[in-house]
């Protein structure tokens, strides 16, 4: 079996490695580069200072900070107008998922010229993109190191899976030491973002040895650090190890693709504008018990990667720990239901059937190690409501 293994051409790993951009720039040449990120970054002085570093390189630098939680169509296009109107010849993604999502698909539609909803898969956009360097400042999304984008069609109300080798940053810059300042929603939020990229990575139907080994390492680093950084922000060695859990589990899961979780969370938060992390969370003990029977070994092994099973411990044993072991953490971690979070029920169900279309269309819920018929997702998404597991 041949695997098709595939990552950034460069990274930069440790605190501090931000500073390197001028140089990663010019190894690119990259003359005219747009820094893109959100209002925060230039708030907390993060944007300002790698403008600083570059204008004492002589580089000619300018910045875009008006990337959207969750980029749209919308926001992507007034993107790629400040691309073209600056004549700028490479993209710096400064920021969380949302930042590097809305760098990648400005470079692909100003490159391109093509029409986002084009885009979308089952199409596999590989073609060559200007450079984008990604600097997460989360550990997070991994969007750094993976060939993907989400971006949000505003008319359909639907979350587009952009993927492809257009999608993977050319280089990625992963300094942990901005991720100090990233509040405690934020931090729980992306983290177990991280996690569910590493489970999805292991259970996957396209996983491999490759992805099999990334995806323990992180959930190892990731289940030792989660909630020391939760509870003590300050914790620079839990926050180092939690960035390099995050870029393994990007890693992993960038050489499978996501399943059933991502699957069902991603309309959750199209439409009723639930951060990504929280809504994979919000589905997390639920896909994990509906899978279990299907892939228990590879479950087993999550759960004792974690720390929450004993290398002891039987497979079924370990994957029952494993569920368990995701309401502890949900209940910790303080993530709410979809009810607990304010939706309106009877709305809720009324895009059930809707929600079941644009997950079945991703093609995520097929790489799930037990692929759900509609029926089932439909009856996922409605006991995730309030949260029943014990009915599933």
């Amino acid at each position: 079996m041949i695997n098709r293994v595939l990552m950034p051409r460069e990274m930069l790993i440790g605190g501090g490695s931000r500073f390197r951009l001028p140089a990663v720039l010019k190894s690119l040449g990259v003359n005219r580069p747009l820094l893109v990120c959100d209002p925060v970054m230039r708030k907390l002085g993060h944007a300002e200072t790698l403008l600083q570093a570059l204008a004492e390189e002589g580089m000619e630098a300018a910045i875009f900070s008006d990337v959207v939680e969750d980029p749209t169509d919308i926001s992507i296009a007034i993107l790629v107008k400040r691309i073209a109107d600056g004549g700028h010849d490479g993209l710096v993604a400064l920021g969380g998922g949302s930042a590097m999502d809305t760098a990648k698909a400005g470079a692909i539609v100003a490159t391109s010229g093509e029409k986002l909803r084009a885009l979308k898969v089952p199409r596999i956009v590989d073609f060559s993109v200007m450079p984008v360097i990604a600097i997460p400042t989360t550990a997070g999304t991994g969007s750094e190191v993976t060939r993907a984008a989400v971006v949000t069609d505003t008319a359909a109300s639907e979350k587009m899976l952009i993927l492809g080798t257009a999608a993977l940053p050319v280089a990625a810059i992963i300094d942990y030491e901005l991720t100090l300042t990233c509040p405690y929603r934020v931090t729980v939020d992306t983290g177990i973002d991280a996690l569910t990229h590493a489970l999805e990575a292991l259970i996957n139907r396209n996983g491999n040895a490759h992805s099999e080994a990334l995806a323990l390492s992180a959930l190892k680093l990731i289940g030792a650090n989660l909630e020391k950084v939760a509870n003590n922000p300050d914790d620079r060695d839990a926050r180092e190890a939690m960035m390099l859990g995050a870029t393994h589990a990007g890693l992993a899961v960038s050489n499978t693709s996501t399943a059933l979780i991502h699957g069902l969370s991603r309309p959750v938060g199209a439409f009723f504008h639930v951060p990504h992390g929280m809504s994979n969370a919000m589905v997390l003990p639920l896909v994990t018990q509906f899978s279990l029977n299907s892939a228990l070994p590879q479950y087993a092994a999550a759960a004792r990667a974690l720390g929450c099973a004993a290398l002891t411990d039987s497979d079924r044993i370990a994957g029952v720990k494993l569920v368990e072991a995701f309401i502890g953490l949900n209940r910790r971690l303080k993530v709410p239901t979809p009810q607990a979070f304010g939706i309106d029920k009877s709305r809720y169900i009324d895009l059930v059937p809707e929600m079941v279309r644009q997950s079945l269309a991703s093609g995520t819920p097929a790489n799930n190690p037990r692929v759900p018929t509609g029926a089932e997702m439909a009856r996922l998404y409605e006991l995730a409501y309030d949260g029943s597991i014990d009915e599933l």
